[in-house]
Order: C-alpha cells, then sequence, then structure tokens
C-alpha cells in the first residue's frame, strides 16, 4: 500500500513466561476460541434473500457510500439495516495494523518451507491474532511471481514458480479462513516491481500472464474461495487494474467465477466511472473517484447502471452473511492479543525456512562443548530482524535476535562477543572531512538555473527517512560541491541518502557514480572508488527535494576505517565467527526497489572478518538473492534465513548448532549478477516510451501522470526455466538446500501411457541415507519436448516433503492432473495438450533430477 501506516496502541492481555502450564492454558483457550471461529459458509438462497431484503432497504446515495472505505482501514457501516463497519489490517506476515502482534516467518520465508501443512497453520494463527483485535479482512497473502531479484516485496511475495505459489496460497487461505477472517490476495495482477509502481504499465502477452502470473490467484479463488482480492497499483497492457476488464471482469469473475470483494490497493483507483463499470467493488481507503459526486451523476446519465452498483453492495452483504459478521462481533475475547500459544508456529516456520547453501568441510553444525568463544558481527545481529519494510512489517512483542538466540542455546558457559561492525549512516556523513569545506547552492528552479543562494555547511547530514510530506511550491534545486582527499590508498566508499520522492546524482571528478530518480521510495546509493594516497577528488551533488524540507545525505569513508575496531580483535580470538548480514525494513521495502548488492559496507565487513578469522558462517537476513562475488570463495558457509519473523533468532541457533537440520529449500533462483537474471533486459521501462494519462479528480485540479511502460519479453523464461531452457547454471538453482543428513531417490514408477486429460499417478521412493534426522523435498518436474509451442525445459508440477528418521524409506505418490501437461493455447483461448512424449523428472532441485521417465500422453 502506499500509506504506511504507524500502528495504533491497542490494549492487550499479556501471558508472562513460557512454563508448560502456561502454554497449556494457551492452547486451551485457542481450543475454546475454535468453538467461536466461523469459516464461511456457501453461499445459499437464505443468504441470496438476506442481502437482497438489505439492499432494498437502501437508497442510491447509501448504496454508493457502502463501496468507498473510511477512516482508512474501515468500511461503512449502516445500522438501520444491522450492518457494522469492517475493519481491516495490513497483513502477511502479522496482523500489523492494529499494535504489536506475533511476527511469523511467511511470504518468502514460507515459500522456502515447502510445507502446505505449515501454510495452514499459518494462516490459522493470522486468523487467530485478527479476531483477538476484531479484524474482519485481512489484507494478504501477496502470491505475485517474484520476477526480479530487485523487486522491494519479494519478500512477502513466495516464489517464482506459480506452481508453488498456488500449492502454498490454497491451504494459507483455508486456515485464515477457518477462523472467521476473509482473506484478500493480493495484488491482482503483474505487480512484480515496486519501481514506480502506481504508473508502471506492463506490456505483457495473455499466454504468459496466464502461465506465469495468474495461476496463484486462480488457485486462490477456485481452490482456496478466498472472499476478497485486491486489485494492483500498475497498469496492465495499457490499462490500470483498477479498471481492468479483462482482469476483472473476463477472467475474475467471469471464468474463476469470483463472488467475493474486489477492492483496491490503498489509493490505486484512477477513475470512478471506468472503474465501477469494470469490476472493482470497493475503493480504499476512501471514496475519491467512486463517490456521491461522480456515481449519482453517472447513473443519471446512464453511463453506470444501478444494477452495477447493486451487484457491488450485494458481495459485501454476502460476505458479512457468509462470515456471520452481522450476527457477532468480530472481536472475539476466547483469544489472546499477545499469543504465547502462537509462538510455536512463528518458531516452526523460521525453523523450516532457514536454507544452508553452503557448508564446505562440514563446518555446520557447530558444537557447543567446544566452541568456547562466538563472535557474532553484524548489522543484522542485534536487534532482531523479523521482516522487510512497509505495510507488512509487523511489531513483535518479544522478538529474539540472533545473539540472544544463541546465546541462550549456548549457556553461561560461552563467552559471546557482539559488535555491529558498521557505524551508523549519519556517522558517516558527519565524519567526512571535506577540504576547505563544501558549498551549497539553493537555486530558485528545478533545473539549477537562475541566481543561487550560497551557505558553506560543514557536511551533509539532513537525511531523515519520511515517505510523503506537504508539497513544495516554490521550485528549487540545490547543488553541493567541494574535494576531498585520501589519507592513504585503498578503497573508498562514496556513500549518499534521501527519502520519498527525491532526485539525486552525485559525480566525482565530473563522472558520476550515484543516480538517484524521482520515484516514490528509495534506500541508500552507494559507490566504490580506488583511491591513491593523498588523492584529491572533486565532488558535486545535485538534489532536486521531491517535497517541503531537504533529506539529503552524502559522505565518503576509506572502507577499512568503516570497520570497527572490534571486528578484526574479536574475530581474531574467536572459536568461529557468525557474521549477521542482509536487508532491512530500510533497505528491502514496499514502495522501492532494493539491491541486489548487499546494503554499504557489508560486503567490506565480511572480508574483514574472515581475514581475521577464516572460520567465519556467514547468516543472511533477507527476501531473496544477493551478490556474494566479493567474498563467497572466502567463507566456508552461508546461511539464507530470509526473514524469519520474531522467533528468528532461536530458529537460527538451532539450525547452527545441530539442534534442527536445515531443510529450507530455495523458492527462487539465487543468480551469480543482476545482469544475470533473464528479467534484466526488461525490467525497467522502455526508454522515450513514456505515454501521459490525464486523471480527473472531483474538486480538485487534472493532473497528467507520465506512464512508463515496461515490457515482460522475458515471458515464460522467469528463473529456473529460463536456466534449465538455456543450459545456463545461476550460482544456486531453484529448490537447492543442504542438509546435515542425505537423502536419495528410486524406485520410480510412471504409466508409460495416458489419455489425455487423465490424471497420471507418479511415484517413488525417499529415503534418508545419512544419520541424522532430517527433512526432504521431492519435487517432480514435466518437460514437454514434443510440444507444437515453445516450452520451457522442464516445469514444477508436483512436490512432497518428507521428514525421515536415519535409515527410513517413504513411498511417496504424487498425482498429476491434466493442467500439468498443459499449456495457454492463444488462438484457441485456451488450455491445451499436445499429444505426444512427456518426460516425468523428480530430484531434489531444478537442476538435480536423477529419477526420470517418460510417458506418452495419447
Amino acid at each position: 500500500m502506499t500509506n504506511l501506516r504507524i500502528p495504533a496502541t491497542q490494549s492487550f492481555i499479556r501471558l508472562r513466561g513460557a512454563s508448560p502450564a502456561l502454554i497449556l492454558f494457551a492452547c486451551l483457550l485457542c481450543l475454546l476460541g475454535s468453538a467461536s471461529a466461523q469459516a464461511p459458509v456457501p453461499d445459499s438462497p437464505a443468504i441470496e434473500a438476506d442481502a437482497k431484503a438489505m439492499l432494498a432497504k437502501l437508497t442510491l446515495k447509501q448504496k454508493i457510500n457502502l463501496i468507498g472505505g473510511v477512516d482508512e482501514m474501515f468500511t461503512n457501516a449502516i445500522p438501520a439495516i444491522g450492518l457494522p463497519r469492517l475493519k481491516m489490517s495490513d497483513a502477511s506476515v502479522g496482523v500489523r495494523t492494529w499494535g504489536p502482534t506475533t511476527a511469523y516467518a511467511g511470504g518468502a520465508a514460507l515459500a522456502a518451507t515447502w510445507d502446505r501443512d505449515f501454510a495452514r497453520e499459518l494462516g490459522e494463527g493470522l486468523g487467530r491474532d485478527a479476531r483477538a483485535r476484531g479484524v474482519n479482512f485481512l489484507l494478504g497473502p501477496g502470491v505475485n511471481i517474484a520476477r526480479s531479484p530487485v523487486s522491494g516485496r519479494n519478500f512477502e511475495y513466495l516464489s517464482e514458480d506459480p506452481f508453488l505459489n498456488s500449492a502454498l496460497v490454497v491451504p494459507y487461505i483455508q486456515g485464515l479462513q477457518s477462523q472467521g477472517v476473509s482473506a484478500t490476495v493480493k495484488h491482482y495482477a503483474l505487480n512484480n516491481q515496486e519501481y514506480n509502481r502506481h504508473n508502471v504499465d506492463v506490456e505483457v502477452d495473455e499466454r504468459t500472464m496466464r502461465e506465469i502470473y495468474l495461476p496463484a490467484f486462480e488457485a486462490a479463488v477456485t481452490k482456496g474461495h478466498t472472499t476478497a482480492v485486491m486489485d494492483s497499483y500498475n497498469l496492465i497492457n495499457g490499462v490500470h487494474a483498477t479498471q481492468n476488464e479483462f482482469l476483472n471482469l473476463k477472467v475474475l469473475k467471469g471464468e474463476w467465477g469470483f463472488e467475493g470483494v474486489l477492492m483496491s490497493d490503498w489509493d490505486a483507483t484512477y477513475d470512478g466511472v471506468a472503474a465501477a463499470n469494470n469490476g472493482l467493488d470497493l475503493e480504499m481507503p476512501s471514496p475519491r473517484f467512486m463517490n456521491e459526486q461522480t456515481l449519482l451523476a453517472a447513473v443519471k446519465n446512464g453511463s453506470v447502471k444501478e444494477a452495477t452498483i447493486d451487484d457491488k453492495v450485494l458481495r459485501i452483504f454476502r460476505v458479512a452473511l457468509r462470515y456471520g459478521w452481522l450476527d457477532r462481533p468480530q472481536f472475539d475475547p476466547a483469544y489472546s492479543t499477545y499469543s504465547e500459544a502462537d509462538r510455536p508456529t512463528a518458531l516452526k516456520g523460521a525453523l523450516e525456512s532457514i536454507t544452508l547453501l553452503k557448508n564446505e568441510g562440514h563446518t555446520l553444525p557447530l558444537d557447543a562443548a567446544k566452541v568456547k568463544t562466538i563472535a557474532i558481527i553484524g548489522p543484522d545481529a542485534w536487534p532482531a530482524v523479523t521482516g522487510g519494510g512497509g505495510s507488512s512489517e509487523a511489531e513483535s512483542f518479544e522478538p529474539v535476535s540472533i545473539v540472544t538466540g544463541i546465546g541462550k542455546l549456548v549457556g553461561p558457559g560461552t563467552h559471546l562477543l557482539y559488535t555491529r561492525g558498521l557505524p551508523e549512516m549519519d556517522e558517516v556523513f558527519r565524519r567526512t572531512q571535506w577540504e576547505a569545506g563544501l558549498t551549497e547552492s539553493t537555486y530558485p528552479s528545478k533545473d539549477f538555473s537562475g541566481s543561487a543562494q550560497t551557505a558553506t555547511p560543514r557536511d551533509i547530514n539532513n537525511y531523515k527517512q519520511e515517505w510523503w510530506g506537504p508539497e513544495d511550491k516554490t521550485p528549487r534545486s540545490i547543488r553541493y560541491s567541494g574535494s576531498f582527499q585520501a589519507a592513504k590508498a585503498g578503497k573508498y566508499l562514496v556513500l549518499a541518502a534521501a527519502s520519498g520522492s527525491d532526485h539525486y546524482t552525485v559525480s566525482v571528478d565530473s563522472k558520476q557514480v550515484i543516480e538517484q530518480e524521482q520515484i516514490e521510495g528509495q534506500h541508500p546509493e552507494s559507490a566504490s572508488i580506488e583511491l591513491s594516497a593523498g588523492q584529491t577528488i572533486h565532488v558535486v551533488a545535485d538534489y532536486l527535494p521531491g517535497f517541503v524540507g531537504n533529506r539529503f545525505g552524502l559522505g565518503i569513508v576509506n572502507e577499512s576505517d568503516m570497520i570497527s575496531t572490534e571486528v578484526k580483535h574479536f574475530a581474531s580470538i574467536a572459536d568461529v565467527v557468525i557474521l549477521a548480514v542482509g536487508f532491512s525494513p530500510s533497505t528491502e521495502s514496499e514502495g522501492l526497489d532494493r539491491t541486489f548488492t548487499l546494503p554499504w559496507g557489508q560486503d567490506a565487513l565480511i572480508e574483514a572478518s574472515v581475514a581475521a578469522n577464516p572460520h567465519t558462517v556467514v547468516t543472511f537476513i533477507g527476501g531473496g538473492a544477493f551478490d556474494t562475488r566479493r567474498w563467497l570463495d572466502k567463507v566456508p558457509a552461508l546461511v539464507h534465513a530470509w526473514y524469519p519473523g520474531q522467533e528468528g533468532g532461536t530458529a537460527i541457533a538451532e539450525v547452527l548448532f545441530g539442534e534442527h537440520d536445515p531443510e529450507g529449500k530455495l523458492p527462487v533462483s539465487f543468480d551469480r549478477t543482476w545482469e544475470d537474471d533473464p528479467s534484466y533486459p526488461y525490467y525497467y521501462p522502455i526508454k522515450g516510451a513514456d505515454t501521459k494519462l490525464h486523471v480527473t479528480e472531483n474538486n480538485h485540479p487534472s493532473v497528467d501522470y507520465d506512464i512508463p511502460h515496461v515490457k515482460y519479453g522475458d515471458k515464460l523464461m522467469v528463473g529456473y526455466r529460463y536456466w534449465t531452457t538455456t543450459g545456463k547454471h545461476p550460482l544456486f538453482p531453484f529448490g537447492f538446500g543442504l542438509s546435515y543428513t542425505t537423502f536419495s531417490f528410486s524406485n520410480m514408477s510412471v504409466p508409460a501411457t495416458a489419455a489425455s486429460g487423465s490424471t497420471v499417478p507418479v511415484s517413488f521412493d525417499v529415503r534418508n541415507t545419512g544419520g541424522t534426522t532430517g527433512a526432504e523435498v521431492a519435487e517432480l518436474y514435466v518437460s514437454d519436448p514434443s510440444a507444437k509451442a515453445t516450452r520451457p525445459e522442464r516445469e514444477l508440477k508436483g512436490f512432497e516433503k518428507v521428514q525421515l528418521g536415519p535409515g527410513e524409506t517413504k513411498h511417496v505418490t504424487i498425482s498429476l492432473d491434466p493442467r500439468a501437461f498443459s499449456y495457454w493455447d492463444e488462438a484457441k483461448h485456451g488450455w491445451t495438450i499436445d499429444p505426444g512424449k512427456f518426460v516425468i523428472r523428480v530430484g531434489d532441485s531444478s537442476e538435480n533430477t536423477p529419477l526420470h521417465a517418460d510417458l506418452t500422453v495419447n
């Protein structure tokens, strides 16, 4: 959402301690509460009659008022017909909006578990948390495809694969809605970038939409039976999602038979009449466009039918009636706002998602009896980083950091040495020594023209994170210039930051090294330059504030001087170094894309630590792949912990010390570089192709928006589909994840032939061939070498997660339905199967499928 709301404080029942008796008591509360939980009942003639009776009592004006939100997170109430305000909350990893809550491992972390049962358990936990806060609509889950590693919301969007997303979203929805809370599946559709998300026009062919970007939404509607869907901000093939006839009417409400409420994302509506006529049921957070002024006149002149308004209101009524929201309060005192009972669910998700990517020489697991001094270093070590930023960021009551998690596990007999290792950003700005000071020139224009007012500040340290502010009606541009002399030879970090829609460039000796475009959000930007001892450089920063105020900061620091003195000292005396690096809510967030490189200074931090002690384990927090080129060959172990929620520190400690076998599998392909990713040539808008969109809002001046166009030229070749089709290899393949034990696959059985349209059973054995209990994910891929159309070399069409003790074998059967063999035929406008040879492959990643068998489909 665009408005990142600050949670309001809410009173809560606080359960103290974590004794077995208390946990049992909390569980009993949950069991008692389950009696009052109400999954939505199917629509029925009785519900339809009640909904129409309510509708008949309303005036047209009252109907229109119902299809616009109020007070940011509510729908309007009409007491005369018994309709209460319906309450909403941001979501995905926690019930965020209404104060502290349980923060779960969700989104990409959920996808890394590859666990349908956990997805349902997560949904149930979120449902209980929502009922404890009186929430009717939980604004999640997000199921958009992780098309590119730099997309800012991948951390809450599951995976790069439509089958995996579909398989997990269905039980998530079922679990959530079983508690009497509506899921709101988002963002429909093709919101695969945060870069200029309000204005970007995604140009994509129908086959790519149907095979890659729509299946998870389809499964949410047709199998999960979600009662709400949220439209996205962007345009699709020239039309905003909130007024997109093809997506909303033809596909969602037509082909898929969606009977629930289709709402807008916050401020994602641009035309009241077009949105009303093309499927939008509820404009949030307020009726800027679908309001009385627009729609009363539209109904009167015939451009919108009153029956169209009635359909929207009836959808809201039916959902409310199906959940019983008119007959009971949504707040349920049987549930605890502070839920000790849901902590095991939060821990389970964190444990199952942690993915071991490298373990050279069996560095892990660590032996707590032998490790007496541990250095824990890095910006993500403390405090806990539970999730990414934006509207999904849940504030936990008691988040467990990596420092505290390890400390509690190893106990008082082990020495822990902690340092952040890097300075805070404003310290870099403040300590930069500019030669002969700086010149600050403020121009009365947006293009640095006119007569400038000058000042001579000591540093450039105005940074503060602000998403928006009052419009700056006085045009201005600010140029900072000064010289910097290198005290010694080496790598120097040029660091710059601003906020909101600020734009800036930084040049060194007339060569631009940093640019931040003027778009919705941003993170700090940096560049690394080599300087010789005594070398003087001239630095110019051109800054265009997006609104009132100055939020710009700039500094230069020698990379070796940037690393704290404790890093080398602590690392050199420790038995093992645990580096906690990665992203955070300020560097990976809704509203902005993130870098593929680690945030500033972290590569240098890893290099300094490894140089002092090669026995170093890198633990990473973040939503996907990242650049490891500077140091991966120097470290023996790499652990990807995603965003692990409130119990992340406990889970990481248990995995590092072998109390839990790592069982996560990559839900995305892990590229070596951003340029290697198949989306890279097509991610940013086509230069020179911007068009104008004219938007008129009631009682406001008309606005012309620049609409950039992004062409999905990668088509079906997203993630592993590209790698396996081209024969090239990423750093780590989709589905990959190491374990402390080993597994084997054998005894595959596939029918030799099958009739087109039939269900095909595939069976095989999975055996734990090691000495440790662990979990393996058997991944099934289908290849169609005889297809008439061009298809990816293989596609995931089934998986099964199995827990196995040492030496244990389980027989697994996966059934392949007709869609497993189908592709979208644009000429026929439907799914089709070309008869001929198919290849069924089974293994533990997209690139390691030791079992394979041919199948002929007649």
